[in-house]
């Protein structure tokens, strides 16, 4: 079985994850009983909004790259 080259670089997949952080830790403040309600619910929907909104992009970027050709071993 051959190996194949990643879809996407790392710096990619560090930016996906890290709006996955933002949505998590937004529905995390959503959920939480630490804050006041109203800076509970500012602070979620914001974070929950910027995970959103920026991982649209992202994904539509990764889903339209070309596949990667297979590399040809010269042996």
């Amino acid at each position: 079985m051959a190996l194949t080259e990643p879809a996407f670089t790392i710096p990619e997949a560090l930016l996906l994850a890290g709006t996955r952080v933002a949505l998590g830790v937004g529905i995390g403040l959503l959920i939480s009983e630490r804050l006041t309600r109203d800076q509970r619910k500012g602070a979620g929907l914001a974070l929950l909004a910027v995970g959103v909104v920026s991982t649209i992009p992202i994904v539509a970027g990764l889903l339209a790259k070309p596949p990667v050709p297979e590399r040809v071993d010269a042996t």
